[in-house]
C-alpha cells in the first residue's frame, strides 16, 4: 500500500505511477472524495497520460463504492472539467500531472461550480478518509454515465470574444502532444485563425519533447 503522505499536496495530489500513486490508491482516494463531497454525484475527466484510463476508473470505482454516481466526460483539458463542474454543479476531479514528465500523473478536486479544493479547503480531509479505507456505503453502489461536454465547453470559451472583431492571423500552437490537441481544434474553427498546429496527436509518452513550457527548450519547434 503506498504511503499517501507523499502524494497529498498544497492543492492536488501528484506522483509517480505505480510507485507513489496507484490504482489502489486511487480508489481509496475516490471514496474519500465521495465521503467529503458528500454530493449524489461527482463528475470525473482524465487526460491523455497512459495511466490516466486505469487509475480513473479505479477512483470512479471508489466513488460508486460509496453510493454516489459518476458523470465520466473522458477525455479532457482542465479548464473544460472546471467547466463540466459548474455546468452540472457538482463536484469534479480530474487526472493529470499537468507539465510533469510522462511517468507522473495526479489528481486535482473541486466542489460544485468549480470551487477549488486544497490544502485549508478540504484537501486534509479527502487524505485522512482515505487513509482509512472506507468500506461500502449507502443503500448500495452508485452508476456511471459518459457525458460529452467539449460542444459546450466550446461555446462557453467562444462567448467570451466577438469573433467578428479579430482579424486574421496565423498562429502556431504546439500541443505538446497533450489535451490541446483536442481542445484548440474546435475553438479555432470558429475564428478567422489560420491554424499551424504541431504535435497535436495524443500521445501520454510525450514523444516529441515534454510537456514544461516554462523550459526553453521545449518551445524551439515554435521558433
Amino acid at each position: 500500500m503506498v504511503d499517501l503522505s507523499t502524494i497529498f499536496k498544497a492543492y492536488d495530489v501528484r506522483g509517480v505511477h505505480p510507485d507513489q500513486l496507484d490504482e489502489d490508491a486511487a480508489r481509496r482516494i475516490g471514496a474519500a472524495f465521495a465521503r467529503f463531497a458528500a454530493a449524489p454525484s461527482i463528475v470525473l475527466g482524465r487526460d491523455m497520460r497512459v495511466s490516466s484510463e486505469p487509475l480513473s476508473a479505479a477512483f470512479s470505482e471508489g466513488v460508486r463504492s460509496q453510493g454516489v454516481d459518476v458523470g465520466d466526460v473522458g477525455l479532457v483539458s482542465t479548464d473544460a472539467l472546471y467547466f463540466a463542474s459548474g455546468r452540472y454543479d457538482a463536484p469534479g476531479a480530474m487526472f493529470t500531472a499537468s507539465h510533469n514528465p510522462a511517468r507522473y500523473n495526479g489528481i486535482k478536486f473541486c466542489l460544485a461550480g468549480a470551487a477549488p479544493v486544497g490544502q485549508g479547503t478540504g484537501l486534509e480531509e479527502i487524505r485522512r478518509l482515505a487513509d482509512e479505507d472506507l468500506g461500502p456505503a449507502g443503500a448500495g453502489p452508485g452508476s456511471v454515465r459518459r457525458l460529452d461536454v467539449l460542444s459546450e465547453f466550446v461555446e462557453h470559451v467562444l462567448s467570451f470574444v466577438d469573433a467578428d472583431k479579430l482579424r486574421p492571423l496565423t498562429v502556431c500552437v504546439d500541443a505538446g502532444n497533450g489535451m490541446g490537441g483536442a481542445i484548440v481544434p474546435p475553438i479555432f474553427d470558429r475564428l478567422p485563425f489560420k491554424l499551424v498546429p504541431l504535435y497535436f496527436e495524443l500521445d501520454g509518452t510525450f514523444p516529441n519533447h515534454p510537456a514544461d513550457p516554462i523550459q526553453v527548450e521545449n518551445l524551439r519547434a515554435l521558433l
